[in-house]
């Protein structure tokens, strides 16, 4: 029979193991809203609020109940056990079936949170034979609160990058069951023998269902992940920053960053020939050159084919990025191994705390980040950044950024020019037909004085004949130089504010787009 003393430890080493379990919980409910419906600022706050009041009402029930305590904190854990277990695999498999996720995700979260809220009021009232109110308070919650600071740094450095969505919530899901289990083993004389033997089959059921659906989780994440894409999927892949997907058909791939396109190999040189040579011609032969993102070594396999370049530095914070465009001969053979080039350097870093840290000045710098859909990207559009990448870079230097689309964003596409203008940069638009992505966007900055028509005729002397394009030539050149007239309201596009860290409107500009006529 165990001491008082036992049973008061084995309680706080529970309630550590549910605090980490329930942190764990918050935030893939966060992650998975960011995945299936964008803005993450904007999921994780709905999520963990919602997850937060649902506790409340989670602790406001525990108020209404006068029974036995020991046996709703154990159905409490068995409810749990299931619902977070399930949460991913059903949450991918509704994706497939349903045309708005979010509501779904959100009552899971509402559920989950209340179930959580009350673990710790019940919690209490077990204890309060124990301990005195004062240290049963502080105890049940100190324990609480350890166990979400190792929840978040789990989540963090192991559950998302190793064990992703598909088994993390499985890890959550026997962490509740196997506290039920120490609990009732330990505190079964709170119950009667025959309400034992229930629970204890419950509980046995229960672990076959865990283990059956861990077993069959990544096959039906898989089944929801292939509805969402028209092509094959050979390759999936959740780092710590994004989820990375490849897929295939005939003879090409596409590689998606968290379910966005990012390029298709049957049309990528529309996109990453005009990233790269204008720029070159204008700057005149750049030899110290810098890459923000692309991780994928296109745009370093096109600046190789410049014999004046002497070092690439590509600066991109996903690892697991850089190293499957290496380590993958498919993908590698796409920028013809340039991540592997001697003259080029990978940093995996963030773009802007590299830029602030660094000692080096470069010719160029090439912007190849992802669309600023988001708070977090919408940073590295700045003003501020923008004002950092001039700084950095040699008298004679410019730089040139991916944009958008300037007719699926305009306001965005404006914004980043208006924003480049305000950091002291000489600007010229610059757009392509990309059959994949649809008519995009790019600016171009140049530090020295610079008028436009002088960019233009730099521009035009683009000779293929000595660097080998696959699409790009002089009279291309003259194409993506060119606009038609500007179709929406003068005073909107006056109107339009610049991007800065302390006010990121471009985010608002880029989702208030219009990608649906696509």
């Amino acid at each position: 029979m165990p001491t008082n003393k036992q049973k008061r430890n084995l309680l706080f080493s529970a309630l550590f193991a549910t605090g980490l379990s329930g942190i764990v919980a918050e935030y893939c409910f966060a992650t998975l809203s960011t995945y299936f419906v964008g803005d993450s600022v904007k999921q994780w706050s709905i999520i963990i609020s919602l997850m937060l009041f649902s506790m409340g009402i989670g602790s406001r029930i525990t108020k209404t109940f006068n029974g036995n305590v020991f046996k709703l904190f154990i159905i409490t854990e068995f409810t749990l056990s299931i619902v977070v277990s399930f949460s991913a695999v059903f949450t991918y498999y509704l994706a497939s079936q349903v045309e708005y996720i979010g509501v779904f995700i959100y009552a899971l979260s509402i559920i989950t949170g209340t179930l959580i809220g009350m673990e710790l009021p019940l919690a209490m009232r077990l204890n309060d034979e124990f301990q005195s109110l004062k240290f049963n308070v502080a105890n049940v919650l100190e324990k609480d609160y350890y166990g979400s600071l190792i929840g978040g740094l789990f989540f963090v450095f192991i559950g998302l990058p190793y064990l992703g969505l598909t088994y993390t919530p499985f890890i959550l899901g026997f962490i509740n069951l196997f506290v039920a289990l120490l609990l009732l083993i330990f505190f079964k004389d709170s119950i009667q023998k025959q309400q034992q033997k229930i629970f204890f089959s419950i509980a046995a059921f229960l672990i076959t269902i865990l283990i059956s659906g861990s077993f069959f989780s990544d096959k039906i994440i898989m089944y929801g992940e292939q509805i969402k894409y028209k092509d094959k999927i050979v390759f999936k892949e959740q780092s710590i920053y994004q989820k990375i997907v490849v897929t295939k058909w005939k003879n090409d791939y596409w590689l998606y960053l968290n379910d966005n396109l990012q390029f298709s190999t049957f049309d990528e040189p529309l996109y990453h020939e005009v990233l790269v040579h204008p720029i070159m011609q204008v700057l005149q032969q750049p030899q110290k050159i810098l890459i923000l993102g692309g991780g994928d070594g296109c745009a370093a396999r096109e600046l190789l084919k410049y014999k004046t370049t002497e070092k690439i530095t590509l600066v991109d914070l996903d690892k697991k990025l850089t190293d499957l465009f290496i380590n993958e001969p498919v993908l590698a053979s796409i920028n013809k191994n340039a991540l592997t080039n001697n003259k080029l350097n990978i940093i995996n870093k963030d773009g802007f705390t590299f830029l602030e840290e660094t000692n080096d000045f470069y010719d160029l710098i090439i912007i190849d980040l992802p669309d600023p859909r988001n708070v977090e990207l919408s940073r590295l559009y700045s003003k501020e950044f923008y004002e950092l990448c001039n700084i950095k870079l040699t008298p004679n230097g410019g730089i040139i950024t991916q944009a958008g689309s300037p007719y699926y964003t305009p306001y965005a596409y404006q914004c980043i020019k208006k924003t480049m203008d305000n950091a002291n940069f000489t600007t010229l638009a610059l757009h392509n037909q990309i059959l994949t992505m649809g008519e995009w966007g790019w600016i171009a900055g140049i530090k020295r004085k610079i008028s436009k028509k002088e960019i233009n005729k730099s521009i035009l002397k683009f000779n293929n004949a000595k660097i080998a394009t696959k699409w790009l030539n002089k009279e291309s050149m003259h194409l993506i130089t060119n606009f038609g007239k500007n179709f929406y309201e003068k005073n909107t596009i006056d109107s339009i504010k610049v991007n800065q860290i302390s006010n990121p409107v471009l985010y608002h500009y880029y989702n208030k787009g219009n990608w649906d006529t696509y």
